[in-house]
């Protein structure tokens, strides 16, 4: 009996240790990965940027809309704020377990707040994440206030991190970048394979096909849902306090702590087989214009019906399948 009873205060010492790691690991990321850092800077004009502390706690049962947002670092000297590559709003229903996804097209010409009209990945360059937020919440029509901002080294590290992922890429792919001596260099081969950070990150930039950035965004939406399958597993989140470590330095967000800890609690629950995918703007909802360097004019009333009827359940043709049975349950056999 004193050797079990032994044994029982070893194995709670040890998940009490294990415990605490964890939870430090996590409060340590969070805190190191609060905007501004390397990614962007604080503004030269020393303008205050949105602090998660100043951000409304997420109730953990309202839907939430972050935007992420992939950057590109190169060349950027001083306080100079990085292009915004690729622009992706993801939409997370508490309730229903379910995310949507929709990719923004970087050359969607829209307004942005106090500064006319230009691209839509202009935003960040003009007035950092939170002129991002803004102007991303201006043409969706949904409230966005939270933002995650990575780099091409970021993203290497996370897929990396994770082990990396199989993916089945769909044809051979191949481009030379003369930036940077080849080091983004694109070579991928057609076919089910396992990628790591270098040939993920060659995966998702890749857009010289008949229709560039739709297609590429496609591919950004088809990675992304297949890392967030990845997270779920159960050696992954093993792995998680080295994962944080590795990913930290390349890693921005207004996101609190706390609301962390409620996501990533969410994440483990989330349909991650079934999520809603979309390009912005959808196909038949823009006109296409030279007059700005070939850019993307989209009917902002028309796109956002879009997204209201994609995030709204078919209450109507729910109650008309119910309406049918129970037509055809009355009718006399």
């Amino acid at each position: 009996m004193r050797i079990w009873k032994r044994m029982l205060f070893i194995i709670l010492v040890v998940v009490a240790a294990t415990a605490g790691y964890y939870g430090y690991s996590f409060y340590q990321f969070a805190q190191d990965i609060q905007e501004p850092n390397v990614i962007t800077p604080p503004p030269l004009d020393g303008g205050a940027a949105t602090k998660a502390a100043e951000i409304p706690q997420w109730d953990g049962n309202d839907r939430v809309n972050i935007l992420l947002m992939g950057v590109d670092r190169r060349g950027m000297k001083n306080n100079g704020l990085p292009r915004s590559d690729s622009m992706m709003l993801v939409s997370i229903d508490p309730v229903t377990k379910r995310y949507d996804l929709f990719s923004i097209l970087r050359d969607t010409y829209v307004d942005i707040p106090g500064n006319g009209s230009s691209r839509i990945n202009a935003a960040i360059v003009e007035g950092g994440p939170q002129l991002a937020m803004k102007t991303v919440s201006q043409f969706t029509g949904l409230p966005v206030d939270r933002y995650v901002i990575t780099d091409f080294e970021g993203f290497k590290a996370l897929i990396d991190a994770v082990g990396g992922v199989e993916l089945d890429v769909e044809k051979n792919m191949y481009y030379h970048d003369p930036t940077d001596k080849g080091v983004y260099d694109i070579n991928l081969k057609k076919g089910l394979q396992h990628l790591d950070g270098n040939k993920a990150l060659q995966y998702v930039r890749f857009r010289h096909d008949a229709t560039s950035d739709y297609t590429r965004t496609e591919r950004q939406r088809k990675l992304l849902a297949a890392v967030a399958d990845q997270m779920k597993k159960g050696t992954t989140l093993l792995q998680l306090p080295m994962i944080l470590k590795e990913v930290t330095p390349y890693v921005q967000t207004n996101i609190s702590a706390l609301d962390m800890l409620k996501l990533s609690a969410l994440g483990l629950n989330l349909d991650t087989q079934n999520p809603g995918e979309y390009q912005l703007p959808p196909m038949g909802m823009f006109r296409e214009s030279r007059q700005a360097g070939s850019v993307l004019v989209p009917d902002v009333e028309e796109v956002q019906t879009f997204i209201r009827q994609k995030l709204q359940p078919a209450v109507a043709d729910t109650n008309a399948s119910v309406t049918d049975e129970g037509t055809k349950s009355s009718t006399p056999q």
